[in-house]
């Protein structure tokens, strides 16, 4: 009896066209992100990234709805940066993550003085995009809050302060490096944020306390 062969041929185009698309999305995500750093978000259009991407212009649909979702996609990656965080966080120990964190966070290698700066515009001068910021931040705010509740579970960090309040601050602080180095970047914005961690991490390490030696 002979052994039926197995037809792949609509497995392998399946295969690729998710890769087509996966490729398209991001060449249309990039373009994206080059022309506001460039023109400014207001001043991109959509036929602006296709002719950059060079799709047709109702391809862009088919991956964003809107403009908007184009920084929607930039901060969720930033959300799904500080949920691997966590779950880092919870292997232990913390500290070392929270400092990969506050470096990776706002010092991705692809950003530009520029792009921030067009972002920061968009999110002052546009209200949908504002929402969805808010959203976003608060997101991020609540990660964080559950790593450092695990700091102080370990004892890496002072149980007496409010990982609510921590991560409150520690966000607004991040954001505000993030726009003074898009003002004025004189220096790489992931040495920046891990200047300004090492500052802030001495008042909340724990401190540990030493025995006295015994009195002969």
């Amino acid at each position: 009896m002979a052994v039926p062969k197995v037809n792949t041929r609509r497995i392998a185009p399946a295969g690729r066209r998710e890769r087509r698309r996966a490729e398209i999305r991001d060449r249309l995500y990039r373009a994206a992100l080059q022309l506001f750093a460039e023109r400014g978000y207001l001043e991109t259009t959509v036929e602006d990234i296709t002719e950059t991407a060079d799709v047709g212009k109702g391809t862009f649909f088919n991956y964003f709805p809107t403009k908007e979702h184009v920084l929607a996609t930039f901060g969720a990656e930033r959300i799904a940066l500080i949920e691997r965080a966590l779950e880092r966080a919870r292997k232990g120990p913390v500290l070392p993550v929270l400092a990969e964190l506050t470096g990776t966070l706002v010092g991705q290698s692809r950003e530009s003085p520029a792009l921030l700066r067009a972002i920061f515009a968009a999110h002052a001068s546009c209200a949908p995009v504002r929402v969805e910021l808010g959203k976003r931040l608060e997101t991020a705010r609540g990660l964080l809050q559950k790593i450092f509740v695990l700091a102080q579970e370990s004892g890496e960090i002072r149980r007496g302060l409010s990982a609510a309040e921590l991560a409150r601050v520690v966000q607004i602080v991040f954001l505000g490096v993030a726009v003074a180095w898009s003002l004025n970047p004189d220096s790489t914005l992931r040495r920046t944020s891990e200047g300004v961690w090492n500052l802030i991490v001495p008042n909340l390490v724990a401190q540990r306390r030493h025995r006295r030696a015994p009195t002969g």
